[in-house]
């Protein structure tokens, strides 16, 4: 599973796609958006809602287990999102 970042701000990202729905418990995060100061200081945070928008309610609910087994999951005022200690940023065009 390949999902394209397109806005992050103070870790949390707030617009994202699809790119690629294969394996839903192997996600990829690839970011394509303006980083500024404190944005990118710790793991980014995508919610399980958005996994729920982008791949559907049953395979989130099958890999949503895992992710919390392997301490991939946090919860920030109510909201449990998804981490990505590792990600890519698109290479900016000049």
């Amino acid at each position: 599973m390949r999902i394209l970042a397109n806005s992050v701000f103070e870790r949390i990202v707030y617009h994202c796609v699809l790119v690629n729905a294969d394996r839903p418990s192997h996600p990829t995060l690839t970011v394509d958006a303006v980083l500024r100061d404190g944005d990118t200081d710790g793991p980014l945070l995508v919610a399980v809602a958005d996994f729920k928008r982008m791949i559907g309610v049953p395979a989130t609910t099958a890999a949503l287990p895992q992710f919390r087994n392997a301490g991939r999951t946090e919860i920030h005022d109510g909201v449990e999102y998804i981490t990505f200690a590792m990600w890519e940023q698109v290479a900016e065009s000049g």
